[in-house]
């Protein structure tokens, strides 16, 4: 085993590298000749018998045995010492300062960008000033040392463009559109004449579109037409200034020569508003047509389908089933049925006789086409245009087309039948229709809404709570369920639970004033008022002028005893609601209070001219004259009062007390008068009397069957005339028992009934009006 092992001689146990020059024979293929010594073979470039061996392709880098013989080993050279010092460069010499001048120009330009990117454009539009500054510093520099050609026009050009770009950002249109012109007319820039594209953008904005239409023009007739989409772009917002001036026709030339070169859905979309709007009727029908017909150039859902069980392949797709390029799919695609159902419901009323036979034309149309799915959508859009008419028949027979269609068509159709029997009170109708719903598709959240709205109706609130539930477990982002679910603890009283759903609701919909005004509710029914008030402040900042809401402001500083506080509430809700009985009852009786009878008066006029079958507020305002010491004003409100309510014995008194303090002689007319009223009224309340013992009587005997009627005919003129003030309680009195301003719901009496759940169409356009949705509340 030993017999490789060669061991280095001591005369070179220096040596590391000893031994990897021996040659062995054994492994010499090319040789013809047997050697007779096992170091027959050369060293590498070394001299033999006064011959040069040829140098390999490897060149030795100083570690051979004959090289390090009689030297030092020094492969890198480190003998020879270290190198000189780098010269310093000369920081003043004008080249110098030029370039670092033009670094910092450069490094402006591009704090400028980045903070134009971050939303910081006060400090993008500075950082541009400064470049602007410091480029013309370099320019003259550049001047003083160097002929002109050899300024930076590319420097120049971005530092321009770049300013301009950040005024246009902040709204300094002006500014942008001078800068803009200095590039533009300078000829030293070769594509300047582009930027013409960005003035036109700006004269758009500013509504200018006579100018904006030119400098479109003249942009494109200096772009090359290789660069087609970027010609298509700029005609087409010739055509969008074209509408906007009315001039139709034109837009048309616009928008037809892009959808015969390069179609494109915005430009198809406006060629049909065009049509539209100049009332042809074919060419829309041809427009539509054209718009259906363009590639949207994305793949559909086959290639996300797996063809086989091969794990690496369904690994693939679940890989690619929501990367970015399938959001960008799935956007462009939804955009494309928005601008086809948009236009459909837009033309549908124009092309044909009737909005229904035009609807029709574009189901057919739109099933011929890749679009197929959307032609559902159109049916039932159709029946939403029958309930704004105020068609419920046909409304309800175009959705009742669905119950035969796929699970979720039908669950669709069935969701907003549900609805629309909900909204007509048909509570057995609606429940039918939530069913239905709900088994073709137990997934459907607005199905399930509306199925527990059906039950929340007839009072199984636990039941209605499960429903709701599950919506929410099925659609997370189902406000209406979350805020039905809401509704209902707090039906059943479980006011913590509530209150935690509607905060819940107001942390996913912000300054919602249904929201809003609910916990409000919620912290008044805990009595903790001022928690209520801070909740309606905030109600109040999202809808100032609610007057419901202003009033219920001041019911709750009138019971904190802040009266400042409340009377400012209550004067604004009466100012934007002045018929609010209750609020104008408060106001005259604040005003009583304070002393200020006068001001009372047209508070208590205004309730007279609500309610004049009601005397009290006439008697108010009479009382109110007399305090105030104009008592003939007083006695004259009180004669046409017992004009009117001759019987009226509260006014009779009056008269004869202001007629004997005058010293009038009609004294002893209003004493006879008021004898015969009380008697009158003496007899009545005898009368009331003896039919309520009779009743007693009666029901003690077991025999009240008969005299029921006169019974409660009875108790009606009893509590009538229990309304009228008293001998010893005058209505001048302005005691806090008199206010008595109960609240009223800023949102109606709907307000604590759930929410409704109809189909969301995938379309909200601008040429529709809000379509029957989920956030619609039963009148």
């Amino acid at each position: 085993m030993m017999q490789n092992v060669h061991l280095a001689p001591k005369a070179d146990e220096d040596d590391l590298y000893s031994g990897y020059n021996d040659y062995n024979p054994t492994f010499d293929t090319e040789s013809k000749t047997v050697l007779s010594s096992s170091m027959g073979r050369p060293m590498t470039g070394a001299i033999q018998d006064g011959i040069a061996r040829p140098l390999t392709a490897v060149h030795a880098a100083g570690y051979t045995k004959a090289a390090l013989r009689g030297s030092v080993f020094d492969p890198l050279g480190q003998a020879r010492g270290p190198a000189p010092p780098l010269e310093m460069k000369n920081e003043d010499t004008p080249e110098e300062k030029i370039r670092q001048l033009e670094k910092k120009v450069n490094e402006l330009v591009e704090e400028s960008c980045i903070a134009n990117s971050c939303g910081d454009l006060k400090l993008a539009l500075e950082k541009a000033k400064d470049a602007g500054r410091k480029e013309r510093v370099l320019v003259r520099q550049r001047e003083q040392i160097a002929s002109p050609e050899n300024i930076n026009l590319d420097l120049t050009y971005s530092v321009l463009f770049n300013l301009a770009s950040q005024y246009s950002a902040n709204e300094m249109y002006a500014e942008a559109l001078n800068t803009y012109q200095v590039i533009v007319k300078n000829k030293m820039f070769s594509n300047g004449g582009r930027l013409k594209v960005n003035m036109a953008n700006i004269y758009l904005k500013q509504r200018n579109y006579s100018k904006a239409i030119k400098f479109y023009r003249m942009a494109l007739d200096q772009i090359p037409s290789v660069h087609k989409e970027m010609r298509i772009k700029i005609m087409q917002n010739i055509g969008v200034a074209f509408i906007k001036t009315g001039q139709y026709t034109d837009g048309i030339s616009s928008f037809e020569h892009i959808m015969s070169t390069s179609p494109n859905l915005k430009a198809g979309f406006n060629l049909i508003l065009c049509y539209f709007a100049i009332g042809d009727r074919e060419q829309m029908k041809k427009a539509f047509q054209k718009l259906i017909t363009v590639p949207l150039e994305i793949d559909y859902d086959d290639k996300y389908i797996s063809p086989n069980d091969d794990p690496h392949t369904n690994l693939l797709i679940e890989a690619i089933k929501n990367d970015q390029l399938r959001q960008m799919e799935r956007e462009r695609k939804a955009m494309a049925e928005k601008y086809i159902m948009t236009a459909a419901k837009l033309i549908a009323p124009a092309i044909e006789a009737s909005f229904a036979i035009g609807y029709d034309w574009c189901v057919e149309v739109v099933k011929a086409s890749h679009y197929v799915e959307l032609a559902n959508d159109l049916e039932i859009n159709k029946a939403i245009t029958y309930l704004r008419q105020k068609d419920f028949y046909q409304a309800v027979e175009t959705l009742k087309m669905f119950e035969k269609k796929d699970s979720r068509v039908k669950s669709a159709a069935a969701t907003n039948l549900s609805f629309l029997y909900y909204l007509e009170n048909e509570l057995a109708q609606a429940a039918n229709y939530a069913d239905l719903a709900v088994n073709s598709d137990r997934y459907n959240p607005s199905a399930l809404t509306n199925k527990g709205n059906t039950v929340f109706a007839n009072g199984d609130y636990e039941k209605a709570a499960e429903f709701y539930k599950e919506a929410l477990r099925n659609d997370s982002s189902c406000t209406e369920a979350l805020y039905n679910i809401g509704l209902t603890y707090k039906k059943l009283n479980r006011i913590d639970e509530a209150l935690d759903c509607f905060l819940k609701l107001q942390a996913i919909l912000r300054n919602s004033a249904q929201v809003l005004y609910q916990i409000a509710s919620l912290y008044e029914i805990m009595e903790d008022p001022n928690q209520a008030i801070e909740w309606l402040m905030q109600l109040i900042s999202v809808v100032p002028t609610d007057s419901h809401v202003l009033s219920k402001l001041g019911e709750l500083y009138d019971n904190e005893g802040d009266k400042s506080q409340a009377f400012q509430y209550y004067y604004e809700s009466y100012r934007y609601f002045p018929s609010n009985i209750e609020v104008i009852e408060w106001l005259g009786a604040y005003y009583i209070d304070t002393q200020f009878c006068e001001k009372a008066i047209q508070y208590f006029e205004r309730a007279a001219l609500i309610q004049p079958t009601q005397v009290k507020w006439q008697l108010m305002v009479a009382s109110c004259y007399r305090r105030s010491g104009n008592y003939q004003k007083a006695l004259d409100t009180y004669k046409e009062i017992h004009r009117k309510f001759p019987e009226n014995v509260e006014c009779l008194r009056f008269l004869v007390r202001l007629c004997t303090d005058m010293g009038l002689k009609e004294v002893q007319e209003y004493v006879t008068k008021l004898k015969r009223v009380e008697k009158l009224k003496e007899i009545r309340e005898q009368r009331v009397k003896s039919g309520r013992d009779g009743s007693a009587r009666s029901r003690r005997e077991g025999s009240g069957s008969g005299d029921s009627g006169g019974s409660a005919k009875g108790e009606r003129l009893s509590a009538k005339l229990r309304a009228l003030p008293g001998t010893n309680e005058p209505y001048e009195s302005s005691g806090n028992k008199e206010i008595d301003a109960s609240y009223v719901d800023p949102l109606g009496p709907q307000t604590e009934r759930p929410k409704t759940a109809a189909r969301k169409r995938m379309d909200e356009d601008e040429f529709a009006d809000e379509e029957l949705g989920e956030d619609l509340l039963p009148e």
